[in-house]
């Protein structure tokens, strides 16, 4: 049985496309996490140690090292508040 050469062309294209896709697909994740993988698996303390980093420099990613918080932090506040009835 002859093989079909025609066919290593399509198959070739269908292959570099599903590769490029992965790959800016695991770029686009990597440019919003900061350039680290993507976080799985994420119980409720990570999940506040997110909302304090996010709090602390701007992004849920980002993290300090200076043991003191900077003076912005002390005015915002994770307690959201109600809104006003009239």
């Amino acid at each position: 049985m002859p093989v079909p050469w025609e066919a290593f062309i399509p198959f070739g294209l269908v292959t570099v496309m599903f590769g490029a896709a992965g790959t800016l697909l695991n770029i686009s994740y990597r440019a919003q996490n900061l350039g680290k993988p993507p976080r799985y698996h994420v119980d409720r303390w990570e999940e506040m140690m997110m909302t304090r980093d996010e709090r602390l420099t701007g992004h849920k990613r980002g993290q300090r090292s200076d043991p003191v918080a900077p003076p912005e932090f002390a005015t915002n506040s994770i307690w959201h508040t109600e809104p006003l009835r009239r």
